[in-house]
C-alpha cells in the first residue's frame, strides 16, 4: 500500500488543530467533532499514519479543514502576512543602502565567500542528515557512543552498541550517504535543491521574479516527489488549479513550518548590504507555501544573510539585522530574542537547547519554524558565529537537524570569507560535487555554484 506523506486528509487534520491553537484560532468544538467520529491524532513524526482511514472519515476531515481555516484568529492583527502589513508593524524595517548617498550599495561577496558559504550549507546538511528526526538523547546517546560529544565531526556508526543503534536507528534514507564512512560527495537534499532552484529562478527572472515566476518554475523543474510538508501542499494545490498565494492557505497545516526558512539563502547572498531587499525578495518566494511565521523565518534568514554577505559585521549585528525585518508582536520574535538572550547567558549550550526544548517542544512540532528559527540563532549566538562551533550546536539542538546545520552553515560560512577557512575534514568528503535532480545541476561542483551567485549578486 503507497501511504504518500504530507497529503493525507486525516493526518493533515490533526496538524491543523495543532496549528490553530499555536495562531490564535479556537478549535476545540471542531476537534470535539473528529474524536467523537473515531479521528486520530496527527502523527509524531512520519509524514502519514500506517493506516488509511475510512472513506467517511477522510470526508470529514476534508469538511473540518475547511472549517477550521473560517475561525478567527486573535493574533492577525500582530502576524500579517502581507508585506505592506509587515512593514506597517516593524518599526525598525532597514532602510535601503542607497537610500542616503554617503551610503551607496555593498559590492557583492566575493565567489571565494559564496563558495564557503554553499559549502557551510552542505556539510552542516550533511552533518544533520543521519540523526534527522532522532530525539533529542538519541543524538546525544549516538554521538556520545564514539566520543564525538559535543560535536566536532560528521557522525559515525563505527564502535556504536548494536543495541543503541536499535533504540536510535539512523535516518534510513540518509545514513548510507551521509554517515563519515559512507560520504562521497555532497548527496541530495530538500537543503540544497531549494537554493538551486532559487538561483534558476534568478537567472531566468532577476530579483523582480513574482511569487508565480516560483511557481511556476516549481512545475517546470522540481519533481512533487522531492517535495515535503508545505512544499508538497502548495504543489498539489497548483495541480489543482488553486493559485499563489492562496496555495499557502489551502488546506494546508504546515504553512508555519521551516519550508520557506531553507530557501531564503539566495536572498540573501544576491543583496549584500540591503536586509530590507533580501527580506522583500524572501517573501515573494515564501508566500506561494507559507503564512505568517513560517515567512517570517524565511525572511530573518535572508535578512542576516545579506548582512553577512557585506562582510563588514559580526554575527550579532547580522542576527540583529534580521530581527529587523519580523514583527515585534509575532510569536517568531519572542522565540528569536529568548534564544538569543538564552545563548548569551548560559555557558554550556546544552542547557540552552534544554530549556529551548521545554519551551517549544511540547506545542510545537520538530519540523515548526518557531524552535528551529529560534535554535539556529542560539547556535550562531552562543558560538559567536565560529564555523565549526556554529555547525555542531545547530545539529547537535535536534528538531530539524539537517535544516538546521545547513541554515547555521551558510551563514557562518559566508562570515568565514573563504573555503580554505573551514576545516577539511569537514570540506574533504564532499570532493566539490553535489548530487541532485534540479536541471543541470548534478555533479555540479560549489565553486562554479559561487561564481553564478556572484553574477547574479551583480545584476540590478
Amino acid at each position: 500500500m503507497l501511504r504518500l506523506t504530507w497529503v493525507q486528509p486525516e493526518d493533515l487534520l490533526g496538524h491543523e488543530l495543532r496549528q490553530a491553537r499555536l495562531d490564535g484560532r479556537e478549535p476545540s468544538r471542531i476537534e470535539a467533532r473528529w474524536r467523537a467520529a473515531g479521528g486520530m491524532a496527527a502523527p509524531e513524526r512520519a509524514g502519514a499514519s500506517p493506516q488509511r482511514a475510512s472513506r467517511y472519515l477522510r470526508l470529514l476531515a476534508e469538511d473540518l479543514l475547511d472549517e477550521l481555516a473560517d475561525l478567527p484568529s486573535r493574533l492577525a492583527e500582530d502576524e500579517p502576512t502581507d508585506l505592506a502589513g509587515i512593514k506597517a508593524v516593524c518599526p525598525a524595517w532597514p532602510a535601503p543602502p542607497a537610500g542616503a548617498q554617503d551610503r551607496p550599495p555593498a559590492p557583492p561577496p566575493s565567489p571565494l565567500a559564496l563558495e564557503a558559504s554553499w559549502l557551510g550549507r552542505a556539510i552542516g546538511c550533511l552533518l544533520g542528515k543521519p540523526v534527522e528526526k532522532l530525539p533529542l538523547d538519541g543524538i546525544r546517546a549516538l554521538a556520545r557512543a564514539t566520543g564525538n560529544w559535543p560535536l566536532t565531526t560528521y557522525f559515525t556508526a563505527k564502535g556504536v552498541p548494536r543495541d543503541l543503534l536499535d533504540q536510535y536507528p539512523w535516518n534510513r534514507r540518509s545514513a548510507a550517504t551521509s554517515l563519515a564512512e559512507n560520504i562521497d560527495g555532497m548527496p541530495e537534499d530538500d537543503d540544497l535543491n531549494y537554493p538551486l532552484l532559487n538561483l534558476l529562478l534568478l537567472r531566468r527572472h532577476g530579483k523582480s521574479f513574482t511569487t508565480t515566476d516560483v511557481a511556476r518554475l516549481w512545475l517546470e523543474e522540481l519533481p512533487p516527489g522531492r517535495t515535503f510538508t508545505a512544499e508538497r501542499i502548495a504543489y498539489r494545490n497548483l495541480l489543482g488549479g488553486v493559485e499563489p498565494p492562496h496555495t499557502a492557505r489551502h488546506r494546508n497545516p504546515f504553512r508555519e513550518w521551516i519550508g520557506a526558512l531553507i530557501r531564503a539563502d539566495v536572498h540573501g547572498w544576491t543583496n549584500p548590504g540591503d536586509p530590507a531587499a533580501a527580506a522583500e525578495q524572501a517573501h515573494r518566494d515564501a508566500v506561494l507555501t507559507h503564512t505568517a511565521n513560517g515567512v517570517y523565518a524565511a525572511m530573518f534568514t535572508a535578512a542576516v544573510i545579506a548582512t553577512a554577505a557585506t562582510g563588514a559585521h559580526d554575527v550579532h549585528a547580522c542576527l540583529s539585522a534580521g530581527r529587523t525585518v519580523v514583527p515585534p508582536r509575532s510569536r517568531l520574535a519572542r522565540a528569536i530574542d529568548h534564544a538569543v538572550r538564552l545563548a548569551a547567558a548560559k555557558e554550556h549550550f546544552d542547557e540552552v537547547v534544554d530549556e529551548l526544548h521545554a519551551t517549544y517542544a511540547p506545542a510545537h512540532h520538530w519540523v515548526h519554524a518557531l524552535p528551529n528559527t529560534a535554535l539556529i540563532a542560539a547556535a550562531l549566538t552562543h558560538a559567536d558565529g565560529d564555523f565549526t562551533g556554529s555547525v555542531c550546536r545547530a545539529v547537535s539542538g535536534g528538531w530539524d537537524t539537517d535544516s538546521n546545520g545547513a541554515t547555521a552553515g551558510s551563514i557562518a560560512g559566508l562570515l568565514a570569507g573563504a573555503p580554505t577557512a573551514l576545516p577539511d575534514r569537514w570540506r574533504a568528503p564532499l570532493k566539490n560535487r553535489l548530487a541532485t535532480t534540479v536541471a543541470d545541476f548534478h555533479g555540479t561542483g560549489f565553486d562554479s555554484l559561487a561564481h553564478l551567485t556572484h553574477l547574479e549578486a551583480t545584476r540590478s
